[in-house]
């Protein structure tokens, strides 16, 4: 017989509803990381017990709440359709995703029934569940969007540290691993049993306690980063190459200093250098007047097929030295997969999308006079498999280029920020984010800000940024982490689902043995 639920329906859906808000508070732009445990609680605590329906439902009204609100930024341009979607899609995601959760509550406690196992096995399982979820999310449909993960909230907080072991979905696991563990210890009356509180203390002092793994020190790189606050989103109005002007009017106080490299942002270049040999002399100019190479962003066109490109650029060359197209353009606003069946829905949105960006294929990772940059061009900073290829390739800094123009005076802004300053704590490594118009700020290894620009305003960045060599564990071990925290928990429920059932059956055999029928 299934356990009855923790909460009944009338009182588990408003709480599931106040817990996704209760998670975005741990987001930035507020950002108090703590209420991140508090909001995964509320949704933990509403699944116990729950039947699959019921757990669709009251998962599906805790993912709803928190998207609505997390992505609200996607109106800032283009209005309440994109958002409502993309929200729904998530929680569609999350609700089915739930179910999974539910399970583990409903069959590992059958299967385990101890004390020790409620505060062991079930959170860990729980955990693994969650995780599971946030990387089927973040990878299906198209390229996914995890954008929203729980180990995300703590960039701004001082748990990150244990990202550099574990990763973000490693972080994620432990969280969820606390949260789950304090709730079946107060179940259990662990004021009764002290010891039952172990599981959850040795969680907290791994979140607490673990030491970001260290880098080795490689030197400095005199970086001189533009934030030219152009014309630069999409429905900006602007003249040809404006862009472009904005971006070499706020580079002119770099003139004539010492660098190692120019980085522009994400759309600096509002034309192909490849195919445009006046945007190509005017960037040969700028490497002769700062004799630095140069690291831009542009659309190309190469063949019949375009690409959201980054490229290292030095006068006297072969131009460009080297490209990387950004390996994940984004869905319904770089490419729209599936044309004919979303023009369809929303012809008119749909239309606003004329590009069809191809996703790039070339590593993210630049050999700047050897100097190892790694390289992520704007959301691509979400995704995991671009850091680690860059850390791999040999990357002792990373260049991440954005254009936030079309979420000007959003959270979009500075929750991406709080994604870069994540990274530069998972690989040890200095991040350089540059925005066409803000938040740009220079990142140490260790999260903190060195340097940086307010938002819709020009200037430059000329900061000496720390290099660092040698891989973190999150690096090396990353992939095997997440099948380990994340997707062992399917085949194992499924085992569990099949020891439960075997168990329920044998029940009533072995009430008839003791009645002696």
């Amino acid at each position: 017989m299934r356990d009855r639920p923790l909460l009944p329906l009338w009182l588990a859906l408003p709480v599931a509803v106040a817990g996704g808000a209760v998670l975005d508070l741990a987001f930035p732009d507020i950002g108090i990381w703590p209420l991140a445990f508090v909001g995964a609680a509320m949704t933990l605590v509403t699944l116990i017990g729950r039947s699959a329906w019921g757990a669709v439902a009251v998962g599906a009204a805790f993912a709803a709440s928190f998207y609505l609100l997390h992505i609200a930024w996607i109106t800032r341009y283009l209005g309440p359709v994109p958002w409502f979607a993309l929200a729904g899609v998530e929680t569609v995601l999350n609700a089915v995703g739930a179910v999974v959760i539910t399970l583990a509550y409903r069959w590992l406690p059958k299967v385990l029934p101890g004390r020790w196992a409620r505060v062991t096995a079930l959170p860990a399982l729980v955990a693994a569940a969650w995780t599971a979820r946030e990387q089927f999310v973040g990878s299906w449909p198209y390229t996914g969007f995890p954008w929203a993960r729980l180990g995300m909230s703590q960039s701004d907080g001082p748990l990150a540290e244990l990202a550099s072991w574990l990763g973000v979905s490693g972080l994620t696991f432990v969280m969820v691993f606390l949260t789950a563990a304090v709730i079946e210890a107060v179940r259990l009356r662990v004021w009764r049993r002290v010891r039952l509180a172990v599981p959850a203390a040795v969680a907290a002092a791994l979140l607490l306690l673990v030491p970001q793994f260290p880098t080795t020190d490689a030197g400095t790189m005199r970086v001189g980063a533009v934030q030219g606050n152009g014309p630069s989103g999409y429905f900006d109005q602007r003249e040809p190459y404006a862009v472009f002007r904005a971006q070499l009017a706020a580079t002119q106080p770099l003139i004539g200093q010492d660098l190692d490299l120019l980085l522009w942002p994400e759309g600096g270049v509002d034309a192909d250098p490849i195919n445009n040999s006046s945007i190509a002399d005017a960037l040969d100019d700028l490497f002769t007047q700062v004799d630095a190479p140069l690291l831009v962003n542009a659309a190309t066109e190469r063949g019949d097929k375009i690409y959201n490109t980054s490229m290292l650029w030095q006068a006297g060359a072969e131009n460009p030295l080297a490209l990387h197209d950004k390996t994940h353009p984004v869905p319904m606003g770089e490419y729209v997969p599936d044309r004919w069946f979303f023009e369809a829905l929303a012809p008119d949105l749909i239309g606003l999308i004329q590009r069809e960006y191809t996703p790039g294929t070339n590593p993210p990772f630049f050999d700047v006079n050897g100097v190892g940059v790694g390289l992520a061009i704007c959301f691509d900073v979400i995704y995991d498999d671009v850091i680690w290829d860059g850390a791999r390739d040999g990357a002792e800094v990373y260049m991440f280029q954005t254009n936030n123009a079309d979420f000007r005076g959003t959270d979009e802004n500075v929750q991406q920020l709080g994604f870069a300053r994540m990274r530069a704590i998972e690989t040890g490594r200095s991040v350089v984010n540059i925005s066409t118009v803000g938040t740009s700020q220079v990142i140490a290894p260790d999260g903190s800000v060195i340097d940086g620009l307010a938002a819709d305003t020009a200037g430059a960045l000329l900061v000496d940024v720390p290099l660092r060599s040698g891989l973190t564990p999150a690096v090396v071990l990353g992939p095997a982490l997440q099948w380990l925290l994340g997707w062992s928990a399917l085949p194992m429920l499924v085992l569990l689902g099949i020891l439960a059932r075997r168990r329920t059956k044998a029940a009533p055999s072995e009430e008839d043995d003791a009645a002696g029928v």
